[in-house]
């Protein structure tokens, strides 16, 4: 069962949210927030898979809100603007995926499902955007944790970097998806980096999937 808390400062929208995602089979929704501060609360004690946040909130923010949740659990952006500092707040911040409000219901569980899976979900909008300027957030320099990287570690960060999940990586690397977000979660770590998104970019920044390795 995926656990999700659904953050939003709309009670109208929370409750179409609730409705959605608690008629969706395997998802049970075990909290609602109405602002980031509820939001970081409720998850911190409940432990959710997914945090389903707004952005633009009283008080704390989604994105300072997501920031906070960083290591705790995933959260999911969904949102009615389409902007890109909301955009590269969020992923700066750690979210495994960004959408917005106007996405399809089925659409919308399939996103929950995809990033409680450990994979990352973009908008069709905004996905071209945010790898052409996402580039600011990570660094333009091969890091000093690429070096750490092992072998099998270097292949899974090739794999971020060609979008695939992480269903299709342990695929292509024939390796189980549990294997699968060991090591991503690995590679995350050692190159300092809060989502997948994150080292999908920086693979593509620092040449990895032209064939640079890190050793080990």
């Amino acid at each position: 069962m995926i656990r999700v808390v659904v953050a939003d400062d709309h009670a109208a929208i929370r409750a179409g949210l609730v409705m959605i995602l608690g008629d969706a089979e395997g998802v049970e929704v075990v909290g609602e927030a109405a602002d980031g501060e509820a939001a970081v609360r409720l998850a911190t004690r409940l432990e959710p898979d997914v945090v389903l946040m707004d952005i633009r909130m009283p008080g704390v923010d989604g994105i300072e809100a997501t920031r906070r949740l960083a290591g705790v659990c995933d959260v999911l952006v969904l949102t009615t603007f389409d902007l890109d500092e909301y955009v590269r707040g969020a992923l700066r911040a750690g979210a495994a995926g960004f959408l917005l409000k106007s996405v399809e219901a089925s659409a919308l569980v399939d996103a929950v499902r995809q990033v409680a899976a450990g994979d990352g979900v973009l908008a069709p909008s905004v996905t071209r955007r945010v790898m052409r300027e996402f580039a600011s957030v990570v660094p333009r320099s091969r890091p000093a944790g690429l070096d750490s990287l092992t072998e099998r570690e270097v292949e899974v960060l090739r794999c971020l970097g060609e979008g695939l999940s992480n269903h299709q990586i342990g695929r292509k690397l024939h390796i189980g998806e549990t294997t699968v977000k060991t090591h991503v979660s690995r590679v995350l770590t050692k190159l300092d980096l809060r989502s997948r998104v994150q080292a999908a970019i920086l693979a593509q920044e620092v040449g990895v999937l032209d064939g640079l390795n890190g050793g080990g």
